[in-house]
């Protein structure tokens, strides 16, 4: 059977460049990060903001292969980078005084990857 490309230019750039970066810079967590977000998006994480609070640190950095979803509370301030992420959550983790961010400006910022959790479920 053969395999299905992937057909949203932004997530297959952003694929490609995770990739490259991952070389650059030795950083396999980018690498990981590209290989999960290449399975079909049925198989994505869909995290909600309660695992984020019962799981992560203060100020600690998440990066999401999937979607980010706003089921809960949260009151520790961390930072998020997640391929999609709901209006609700983006809302209730800036409230905490963590941020929002995209995984470009995750990579950007941090191209090494040092310090960066990803959370799955």
């Amino acid at each position: 059977m053969q395999k299905l490309k992937k057909t949203n230019i932004y997530l297959t750039s952003l694929i490609q460049t995770l990739k490259i970066e991952s070389q650059k810079h030795k950083a396999p967590i980018w690498r990981e990060l590209a290989k999960r977000l290449e399975k079909p998006n049925k198989n994505w994480s869909e995290v909600n903001i309660s695992h984020i609070k019962r799981y992560a640190n203060k100020n600690e950095t998440i990066v999401i292969p999937g979607k980010l979803l706003g089921a809960g509370y949260i009151n520790i301030p961390v930072t998020v980078a997640a391929f999609q992420s709901s209006l609700n959550a983006k809302e209730k983790i800036n409230n905490a005084g963590g941020k929002v961010i995209s995984i470009q400006d995750l990579l950007k910022k941090n191209p090494n990857g040092t310090g960066i959790r990803i959370f799955s479920r």
